[in-house]
């Protein structure tokens, strides 16, 4: 059997995501109501998303071309939604903090 070197880095994804999921869940009994609450919310629903994203991962290969670029896509998409929360949630602890 050929080493299959994306198999291993989508397990290893796997593994990752889904400590950060239960971190994520975790620390939402710490985190305030208000604008936070919300934004971490919206976090934890995006890192739940991907994990079922990951999950299935391995088995894109029996997809079409086409769903599999749709699913991409969609992946780059709320990536960068998750980047967009992440970075204003940053910038206003960082903001609060200076202030």
């Amino acid at each position: 059997m050929p080493f299959d070197a994306s198999a291993l880095i989508t397990y290893a994804a796997i593994v990752v995501i889904l400590i950060c999921l239960a971190m994520v869940v975790s620390l939402r009994k710490g985190v305030p109501g208000g604008v936070v609450g919300r934004q971490w919310r919206v976090l934890t629903f995006l890192v739940a998303l991907f994990t079922a994203g990951y999950l299935v991962a391995p088995f894109f290969a029996v997809l079409p071309v086409e769903t599999m670029r749709l699913i991409v896509s969609l992946i780059f998409f709320f990536g960068a939604i998750y980047v967009l929360i992440t970075v204003r949630l940053v910038y206003r602890v960082i903001k609060e903090l200076a202030g």
